[in-house]
């Protein structure tokens, strides 16, 4: 990520979203409507206790990719039970690019958890959404994204 910070530090991680917030202001009319408006809600990165709107800890639950060339993708998140009051899902539409890579290096975590992400603009006009997981990374280049509390699965 460019701006936020996830590092592994003896045992646990270190995160931190105010280099990313401190520079949102200067690129955020460039963003998609809706990846703007999920970059900038105030709760995003409010990692205090409290926070049910706080992305961290997010476990990941399910990834659909469309198999037709329609270009849209969905991630969903599993709150986590000490957080959470809802899951998220990230809608994405217009998928230029999507990865997945896994790290295998903590092998005790019984699924991967969301730590922090980071949406940027993208020069074609969409953006790219950067995710930081406990023990994966994902990336997806997109015309614009969209996320929604509720159930997820």
């Amino acid at each position: 990520m460019k701006y936020v910070s996830v590092i592994w530090d003896d045992g646990g991680f270190l995160v931190d979203p105010r280099p990313y917030l401190t520079e949102l202001p200067a690129f955020r009319d460039q963003l998609p409507v809706h990846a703007k408006e999920f970059a900038t809600d105030p709760a995003h990165y409010a990692l205090g206790a409290g926070n049910t709107r706080c992305v961290k800890d997010l476990e990941l639950s399910g990834i659909q990719v469309a198999t037709d060339k329609s270009g849209g993708l969905i991630l969903e998140f599993t709150p986590n039970q000490w957080k959470h009051d809802a899951g998220l899902r990230i809608s994405y539409s217009g998928v230029r690019s999507f990865s997945i890579d896994y790290h295998h290096a903590i092998d005790w975590m019984p699924v991967d958890s969301l730590l922090l992400d980071e949406i940027l603009p993208d020069g074609d006009g969409g953006c790219t959404h950067e995710i930081a997981l406990t023990d994966a990374s994902i990336v997806v280049r997109c015309e614009d994204l969209r996320a929604t509390w509720g159930d997820a699965h």
